[in-house]
């Protein structure tokens, strides 16, 4: 799988070029978008009795949300904290 759209470049844009960061946020957001994805259709299953519910959001798979809301802005992290922690980590290691 690659990424095309958004265009990965615009990611890393969004995250001072960082890699690591970049799938660190999309799939710590994509593993909370399944988790209530997973939520919605037990809620469902208990009220009725059909084993076969699919629940369809938007036709996206999870990660691909988590990219577009971190491409629109609507997803980020505290560049502070991450800088200070990196910081940190980096004395750790002296």
């Amino acid at each position: 799988m690659a990424v095309t759209k958004p265009e990965i470049n615009d990611l890393l844009d969004k995250t001072e070029h960082n890699s690591f960061l970049l799938c660190s946020i999309a799939s710590k957001r994509a593993c909370d978008i399944n988790n209530m994805l997973r939520g919605q259709h037990l809620r469902v299953t208990s009220i009725q009795d059909v084993d076969d519910i699919t629940t369809v959001v938007s036709g996206q798979d999870p990660v691909s949300i988590a990219m577009d809301e971190i491409e629109n802005g609507t997803l980020g992290y505290d560049a502070p904290k991450f800088d200070a922690a990196l910081a940190g980590k980096s004395r750790a290691g002296e």
